[in-house]
């Protein structure tokens, strides 16, 4: 059964390496958590925190999800990884992600999400994580998590069934955008196919990196 394995959250803390504060640190809360559309003042989760407001946040990924599967994978590398330390705010169990299509829906208990964009990884994921090669290493493995937006809000709680309410058949996967965009460029024509569910911004890095 596909279902919400736990809801997380963070507030402001020091990175190592890096100047300032991240709100990457997520970590797990018993809910229920309101999911909402995100503006300036507010995140997709009640009580995270975001603090790159510039490359993090907004309706496009008002929420970060994560396979509890794909974390569990990390794991002989990395060692024991609790639900919420690659700072997604949903850890799901039983989703398949990476395969998930750009436009599709997810009926999570009351709230309906749409998957937009795979997560692309950054110096501050690195030192948080505190590994050397982190960016290049996430980059092979591929399985980048997704990036969601609200389209209807409400309240989520851990245990939640999740449900693909729609998936549109184009087999633009969030897979195949991340690594079209970061280490295969020959792919990135292929991305096109996803029409309307191709966020503008992926659409013009496609149109700018043909030239």
């Amino acid at each position: 059964m596909a279902v919400v394995e736990s809801l997380n959250v963070g507030t402001a803390r020091p990175v190592l390496a890096k100047a300032g504060v991240s709100g990457i640190d997520k970590r797990p809360v018993p809910g229920p958590v309101r999911v909402q559309v995100p503006d300036p003042a507010d995140p997709g989760l009640a009580g995270d925190t975001i603090c790159d407001t510039d490359h993090h946040g907004g309706p496009d990924q008002a929420v970060y999800a994560y396979a509890r599967e794909d974390l569990d994978r990390w794991e002989p590398e990395l060692g024991p990884l609790r639900s919420g330390v690659f700072g997604e705010n949903v850890t799901t169990r039983g989703v398949e992600i990476t395969g998930a299509e750009l436009g599709e829906r997810w009926r999570v208990g009351a709230v309906l999400l749409q998957v937009t964009v795979p997560r692309i990884p950054c110096r501050t994921f690195a030192a948080w994580l505190e590994r050397e090669g982190w960016v290049k290493t996430f980059t092979r493995a591929a399985v980048p998590g997704a990036y969601l937006r609200v389209v209807e809000p409400g309240e989520l709680h851990a245990g939640d069934p999740v449900a693909v309410e729609h998936r549109p058949g184009h087999g633009v996967t969030i897979g195949t955008a991340f690594r079209a965009l970061l280490s295969e460029p020959a792919r990135l024509p292929e991305l096109l196919a996803a029409g309307d569910d191709l966020l503008p911004e992926i659409r013009e890095e496609v149109a700018r990196r043909a030239r």
